[in-house]
């Protein structure tokens, strides 16, 4: 077969989502990897008050090109923005870009989705499934259609313990809960949605299992495979190491840890925290897009899925994260950070809850009365509030484990030649997490925060200010404690004595075991 980057030169490009964290990066990579790739066309819609060129012109800015920009500065000649809306019938895609894409696209990369949990399963459905079931519809008068890839999630099947990589009957038949939820209103919709999730817990993998069913069903004769990654972190190598533009998913967390804001989170310091770097996804992708573009002739019996997942080939746990996180931000701090960093996991639900209100929402009460009492707006109780929101809906997979089969990925990486292998690198086995875990925190806070290194100096200086602002309100804390209860009982003195004399002589024992052993 020609190598990953010779079987995209000449090619046209079909891109949804390409304004999303992954899509940027799929559309980078091709840009820069596979140079002589003829035109990615884009579906954008319009958002926010901009405009679907001003877009387009906002995401070509972003540093995330700049290596491309360097080679071509003329790269966004090949960018070519489609009007479209997922949310409208046909995709709102005009009569004239429909017959432009049907007669020239070679390759559709499937990339949109809405990836809020707790979005309303309506919404949900119309964005994950029925956008899927038109834009098959539309891959299906494409003449020149040689790959479809559906980016699904490794998480779509979290029902089960063991998931392979195969297509599981779906929790129900998506054509019949899009004709029924057609008809009824949101308040209806609203209350059959915990009926219907089952063992899932929200409404993103359930959809997500549901249009995995409806690309195999609708797929008819096209050359389709689906692509399931974990956890999408930053960018381990391209096009930089700790890229990352976003809070969503583990990096809002990890911002919050950095910032002091986060104390205590629900999860199981021995689960695996199953992170995929965002660039050895878009990797999968592409290198999966070559293969079976190129097999598209003597195509296997059933579609391939590709579970690009980290956990069963260089397993990382969530206690690992937490300490990378932490050790990373008080080696480098953020910027005016509220407290010094330092989270406490735990899977108890009591004990959650306690420090959620010692560490929490008492201190965010108090600054925020002195917001307050200063004429300032206060802020961090809302912060806390949606802290809370995002940490509740990570809970599950923070406490829970996966197993998955990654055969298809192994055999993908095996047909690719020994440049590909280093140009598209797939390889996690190569992935080390300490690395990887101080670019992460790192890129959060230059990429996502836009804090620059010439102010860690500062930032050092103010955590230590944080460290003594602790130790003296410990200090006068352990003082009222003793005016008020220790001080004015025999009973409680004779017990702190004699603590204390027990840690004396531990210390003492402690010294004299070291003296005698050098």
């Amino acid at each position: 077969m020609a190598s990953i980057s010779e079987w995209y030169a000449g090619k046209n490009v079909l891109i949804t989502g390409a304004t999303g964290f992954m899509g940027k990066v799929l559309v980078e990579k091709l840009l820069r990897s596979c140079p002589d790739v003829n035109a990615l066309y884009i579906l954008v819609r319009p958002k926010a008050g901009q405009s679907m060129s001003e877009r387009v012109q906002d995401m070509m800015k972003c540093k995330l090109f700049d290596r491309v920009r360097e080679d071509n500065p003329d790269f966004h000649q090949k960018i070519i923005p489609i009007s479209s809306e997922l949310m409208q019938p046909g995709l709102a895609i005009s009569p004239e870009d429909v017959q432009t894409l049907t007669s020239c696209i070679n390759i559709v990369f499937h990339c949109a989705a809405t990836i809020r949990f707790d979005e309303p399963l309506k919404h949900a459905l119309q964005l994950n499934v029925i956008a899927t079931q038109q834009l098959l519809s539309l891959a299906q008068q494409m003449q020149q259609l040689q790959a479809f890839i559906h980016i699904s999630t490794a998480y779509a099947n979290c029902n089960r313990r063991h998931i392979d990589e195969v297509i599981y009957p779906p929790p129900v038949e998506p054509k019949k809960l899009i004709d029924s939820l057609e008809w009824m209103d949101d308040k209806l919709v609203s209350l059959m949605t915990p009926k219907l999730l089952g063992e899932r817990p929200n409404t993103y993998t359930y959809t997500k299992a549901l249009a995995e069913q409806l690309v195999q069903q609708e797929c008819g004769n096209l050359n389709v495979a689906i692509v399931r990654p974990s956890i999408v972190g930053a960018s381990w190598k391209e096009p930089f190491p700790g890229w990352i533009d976003n809070f969503n998913g583990p990096s809002g967390i990890f911002i919050a840890a950095g910032k002091g804001i986060l104390r205590t989170m629900r999860a199981s310091n021995n689960a695996v925290a199953d992170l995929v770097p965002v660039d050895v996804v878009i990797n999968t992708t592409l290198a999966a897009a070559w293969y079976s573009g190129s097999q598209r002739h003597a195509r296997p019996r059933s579609m391939l899925v590709y579970n690009c997942t980290t956990g069963g080939i260089n397993p990382f746990h969530w206690g690992e994260v937490e300490y990378h996180v932490i050790s990373t931000f008080k080696r480098n701090p953020l910027e005016q950070a509220f407290r010094r960093p330092n989270v406490n996991l735990t899977t108890n639900h009591l004990i959650n809850q306690y420090w959620i209100a010692v560490s929490h929402k008492a201190p965010a009460f108090l600054y925020d009365l002195f917001l307050r009492m200063s004429g300032r707006e206060p802020r961090m109780m809302k912060t806390i509030t949606r802290l809370h929101k995002a940490m509740m809906v990570l809970e599950y997979f923070t406490s829970h484990s996966w197993v998955w089969n990654t055969d298809n990925v192994t055999m993908l990486m095996n047909q690719m030649g020994s440049e590909d292998k280093k140009v598209f690198n797939i390889d996690v086995r190569q992935l080390h997490w300490a690395e990887y875990m101080e670019n992460y925190c790192m890129g959060t806070k230059k990429y996502v925060l836009n804090e620059e290194l010439s102010g860690l100096p500062a930032a050092r200086k103010h955590l230590n200010k944080l460290r003594n602002i602790r130790y003296t309100f410990n200090t006068i804390l352990v003082v009222l404690i003793w005016r008020i209860f220790i001080a004015r009982s025999q009973m409680a003195r004779n017990i702190w004595y004699f603590v204390v004399s027990l840690c004396f002589k531990f210390l003492s024992y402690f010294r004299a075991s070291s003296t005698m052993r050098y």
